[in-house]
């Protein structure tokens, strides 16, 4: 099928796809009306739009802001972990805390310490910086190292390679987690605004308009700010796609190992571990001494442990916090599970027939931009309050930085990989299980510490929003009571448990290349 073929037949499914939501809106099938026919949504937006413009303009100024920073630090960062690996280990506990902080209980608190245009700025870079920061550290480990030998055997050193061969290397995965960034970017946005008090935004648009009971405003705003993060999302894709053909393989390469430590001294060892847990807390306790706050409202270090383990009311926190752990973890291993699969199988579809992958990609778009405040009654109304609804908002929020990485992993496979298969008329089948799915084994790795960690955030977020439970419940609760030692230590427990998360992922990969090494 020509190019001009592909792109008729994705928008004649995407056609489809929005008949069946108008079909279903108009006959009010879903929720009794709580998904409103589309043509009901843009009649409204058309009618409102000037009301909508000076927020879409205040969020894209805060979004845009955010994404240039946020990504302006992790190439940085990426380039600097990889020219000092060393690097990479101090600040790996910074790196985690910066993705793994719930937006929810971060957003009061830099309100409180920043300015409102600077907290909402911060909070997009925030959620912008390691997904970006992630897929830039594969890219530059992904040349092949027959060229870095190459370039070493002419006098070249690190920088030399950088310039001459990682970066064009990495420009495909950096681009890809620019694709991941702009939603982000939109969401940080939103979520700042939401809870800012901020006069212009899409978040407070939405806020205004939620006791409202209007369902099509409701929709139209989150479209809008899907439609803010689908533009830079689509200029990052468009750009992957041209670097991806320019940069790909002409065969099968083998990633850069990442720096081996296991014949490091101990000591060394130790003293590396020991820094980056301790990175995280002077940055927390820098940064809140340079802002002189309170230290009712702003916990340092020793403020949570005596919260915690050495005030007066240790023992009711610390009862009221493993409650809800017992809750909160169950789910957040099933849904990261769950996520990481949907996500896989996402990427397979991609490979398998991208006409429908590309038509169903809007749709993906959305649940990631669309707040999840407006999502979130309908999920309710549809699934309940239960475990279901839970595992619906998780997913959502996990499978799509997942699956970006892992249909870019299966775009740089080298055409020539599949020569001799296609040359005995293999199937697309056949062409996964014996080519694709192997060659891009080392981006799942990537997909899962996107994916891992961030489970917890989508099962936390259900919490707070739709079932009344767990960390997410505990952390609403103590924001209305204003116990800003539970927030602050919600915060930390999350953080801790999500190291442990990403934790797993290096175990993960080790044990599939022990079991590559012993076949």
């Amino acid at each position: 099928m020509t190019r001009l073929g592909d792109h008729i037949a994705t928008g004649v499914l995407i056609l489809l796809l929005l008949a069946a939501w108008e079909f279903a809106g108009q006959l009010k099938l879903v929720a009794d009306g709580t998904l409103p026919p589309l043509s009901a949504i843009l009649l409204r937006l058309a009618a409102e739009w000037r009301e909508y413009w000076p927020h879409v303009g205040a969020t894209l100024y805060t979004a845009s802001l955010g994404f240039l920073i946020g990504n302006t630090v992790a190439l940085t960062a990426a380039v600097s972990f990889c020219l000092w690996p060393v690097t990479e280990r101090i600040f790996r506990g910074v790196n985690i805390a910066a993705f793994t902080v719930p937006p929810i209980a971060i957003a009061p608190v830099l309100v409180i310490a920043l300015d409102g245009e600077t907290a909402r700025i911060t909070l997009a870079a925030l959620l912008v910086y390691f997904p970006t920061m992630t897929a830039a550290m594969a890219g530059l480990r992904s040349a092949d190292p027959r060229a870095v030998d190459l370039i070493r055997a002419y006098g070249g050193g690190p920088l030399r390679t950088l310039w001459l061969l990682r970066l064009r290397a990495a420009l495909p995965a950096i681009l890809s987690g620019f694709q991941v960034a702009a939603p982000a970017a939109v969401l940080g946005a939103v979520l700042a605004e939401f809870g800012s008090g901020a006069r212009w935004g899409l978040g407070t648009f939405l806020l205004g308009s939620l006791g409202r009971a209007e369902p099509d405003r409701l929709w139209g705003i989150g479209l809008t700010a899907t439609a803010i993060a689908g533009l830079g999302y689509a200029l990052s894709a468009t750009l992957a796609a041209r670097t991806t053909s320019l940069n790909r393989a002409v065969n099968i390469g083998i990633a850069g190992p990442e720096p081996d430590t296991a014949s490091e001294a101990p000591v060394r060892r130790a003293l590396l571990l020991a820094a980056a847990i301790l990175m995280p807390l002077l940055i927390w306790q820098a940064m809140l001494l340079w802002a002189d706050l309170s230290p009712i409202i702003a916990k340092t270090p020793m403020g949570v442990i005596d919260y915690l383990i050495t005030g007066k009311t240790a023992s009711s926190a610390q009862t009221r916090l493993l409650a809800a752990l017992a809750e909160t973890v169950p789910i957040t291993i099933a849904g990261m599970l769950l996520g990481l699969g949907f996500a896989f199988a996402l990427a397979l579809l991609s490979f398998a027939a991208p006409l429908l992958m590309r038509a169903l990609l809007p749709f993906a778009l959305v649940t990631q931009t669309m707040p999840l405040v407006a999502l979130t009654p309908l999920a309710v109304l549809i699934f309940g309050r239960g475990i279901t609804v839970t595992l619906v908002i998780t997913i959502s929020v996990t499978f799509f930085a997942a699956f970006v990485v892992l249909a870019q992993g299966f775009a740089m496979i080298p055409k020539a990989a599949f020569d001799l298969v296609d040359a005995y008329g293999a199937s697309t089948l056949r062409k996964l299980r014996l080519i694709a799915i192997p060659a891009s084994r080392q981006w799942l790795f990537v997909a899962a510490r996107l994916a891992l960690p961030k489970a917890l955030l989508g099962v936390m977020i259900a919490e707070w929003l739709a079932t009344g439970k767990g960390l997410g419940n505990l952390l609403n609760q103590s924001r209305g009571y204003l116990d800003y030692g539970m927030i602050w230590a919600v915060a930390v427990v999350s953080i801790l448990l999500s190291v442990l998360l990403y934790q797993l992922t290096p175990v993960l990969e080790w044990v599939g290349r022990s079991d590559r090494r012993s076949k």
